[in-house]
């Protein structure tokens, strides 16, 4: 490694660290943080971020980065050399785009935001949120604004998360796919009957919910020895390094799989997290390509793997015998079809497969609205009521079922949400690819056997990091780009089985 690329890798790395305790104190105000820490802690965060955009839009960062491209002139297109500078190159780009001040006070409005949504969410009280909410979209509008774009604020936002996406793409994409779902779904409310969910809502002790969840998610890959689980108010994963990975999840008693699901799910991120390079931890590098692929593995996981009727012929004893008594009058058939009922509910994280995506279509319209001033956040829980009723037939009875369950806008997540969806059509690409490469992959989830797909996803995808975009390594693995089609297979063919369609 030449001296320049050297010196602007050590100048990246203490980016990284900054970025990683920006990171612990954000999980902490999560998951251990007591109430009365809220407002110190957003002014603490809001100082750190404000060192980190000084640093990262220096003169001489900016200058040792052009020192280093001329040093690293000529190095292949797949090096660690070259990648590094890339990444480092279009950062700098975009952090010079904000001001340093917006990013402080930005930093500091989410954070004190994030108590203030959580208990609003706990009291149903929207009210006390819609302030701070309209902070959050007029700064998410100057962030916009900062970063530029061509023909909808909202692109500027989504290429924060999804590099180089439009919301034309987005829309196409979802328009692509839409009709096939409204359809499937229409053909099994006409015999919904045929499947029920009741076993799921039965008493699972908490204590024994989370040991379950934890041997499952081991199994399945998650390395406790750099990571953890904990409670938070919304599932969520972070990462300080590829060495300590931190996931969340949230616990019902009379409903399994909340805690179980997102467990799964989030520990498809920690994996992700896990499995990057260790010659790239603590570069730009160091992390996942885009949210669109890192939700391809939260929902390949909670999914693919995970609702599969494979995974519960090996699953579904170790589950009976951890609750005793719970599940002795049904069996693995009946479970399988529980896990997988077409039900339309208000939580879009307890959404089934079916459903889901519609889920994010909703707030993937209410975001760019909201954006554009079409519609206002004082009016935001009747126009979500409203557009839920068209979606789904139901109206939510609460603002907690509805407009205030999603942590997103709190943490001024705008732009975040089509990532979700976009995850769910590349987590079956990906898997389709993995199976053709060991076609014995169902049956070794059959048997509890995940290191196969696990090993071809770290090959893969993991190691890479963030060294190609969301497209490129798509491209790369799949040999084509991102494409609704193969989900939709999926879908017709599990729920076809499912529900006993003719």
């Amino acid at each position: 490694m030449g001296e320049k690329i050297e010196q602007l890798s050590t100048q990246l790395g203490q980016l990284s660290d900054l970025g990683g305790a920006l990171s612990v104190m954000g999980w902490d105000q999560e998951v251990m943080m007591p109430d009365g820490g809220a407002q110190p802690r957003a002014r603490q965060l809001s100082t750190l971020a404000r060192i980190r955009h000084e640093m990262a839009t220096s003169e001489d960062l900016g200058d040792l980065i052009e020192a280093a491209a001329q040093e690293t002139e000529g190095a292949g297109y797949d090096s660690d050399e070259a990648s590094l500078l890339r990444a480092a190159k279009y950062d700098y780009e975009q952090d010079m785009k904000l001001p340093v001040d917006f990013v402080a006070k930005f930093t500091q409005v989410t954070s004190e935001a994030q108590h203030i949504w959580a208990k609003a969410r706990a009291n149903n009280d929207f009210k006390s949120f819609e302030p701070t909410l309209e902070k959050i979209f007029e700064m998410a509008r100057q962030q916009a604004d900062f970063l530029g774009y061509t023909d909808h604020p909202y692109d500027a936002l989504i290429g924060q998360y999804e590099r180089g996406m439009t919301t034309a793409e987005v829309a196409r994409i979802f328009n692509a796919h839409k009709p096939d779902l409204i359809e499937l779904i229409a053909a099994i409310g006409e015999v919904e009957d045929r499947v029920s969910d009741d076993i799921l809502h039965r008493e699972y002790d908490i204590d024994k919910q989370r040991a379950f969840g934890i041997e499952v998610i081991e199994k399945l890959g998650f390395d406790f020895t750099r990571g953890r689980q904990d409670i938070s108010t919304h599932p969520f994963c972070t990462s300080f390094s590829r060495n300590d990975v931190r996931i969340t999840t949230r616990f019902y008693k009379d409903y399994l799989n909340p805690s179980l699901f997102g467990m799964m799910h989030e520990a498809g991120h920690g994996m992700y997290e896990q499995g990057v390079a260790e010659a790239l931890d603590g570069t730009p590098l160091g992390s996942g390509t885009s949210l669109g692929v890192h939700e391809s593995q939260s929902r390949m996981w909670e999914n693919v793997v995970g609702r599969s009727k494979g995974f519960w012929s090996w699953a579904y004893p170790k589950l009976q015998a951890n609750f005793p008594g719970v599940l002795d009058d049904t069996n693995v058939d009946a479970f399988y079809k529980a896990i997988n009922t077409v039900k339309r509910q208000f939580i879009r994280v307890e959404a089934d497969e079916l459903t889901y995506n519609l889920h994010i279509m909703l707030r993937f319209e209410l975001e760019c609205d909201l954006l554009t001033g079409a519609v206002k956040v004082s009016e935001l829980p009747q126009v979500w009521n409203d557009r839920f009723e068209q979606f789904f037939g139901i109206r939510p009875p609460t603002d907690t079922l509805g407009v205030l369950q999603d942590v997103h806008w709190s943490a001024g997540l705008i732009g975040y949400f089509p990532t979700y969806a976009l995850g769910n059509l590349l987590s079956m690409q990906y898997y389709n690819t993995a199976v053709a490469a060991n076609p014995s992959l169902p049956s070794e989830i059959a048997s509890g056997k995940f290191d196969t797909l696990l090993s071809w996803l770290q090959t893969n995808i993991h190691q890479h990091g963030r060294k190609y975009t969301s497209p490129e390594l798509t491209k790369r693995v799949t040999g084509t780009q991102i494409d609704p089609a193969p989900y939709v297979a999926y879908l017709q063919e599990k729920f076809t089985d499912v529900y006993g369609l003719g």
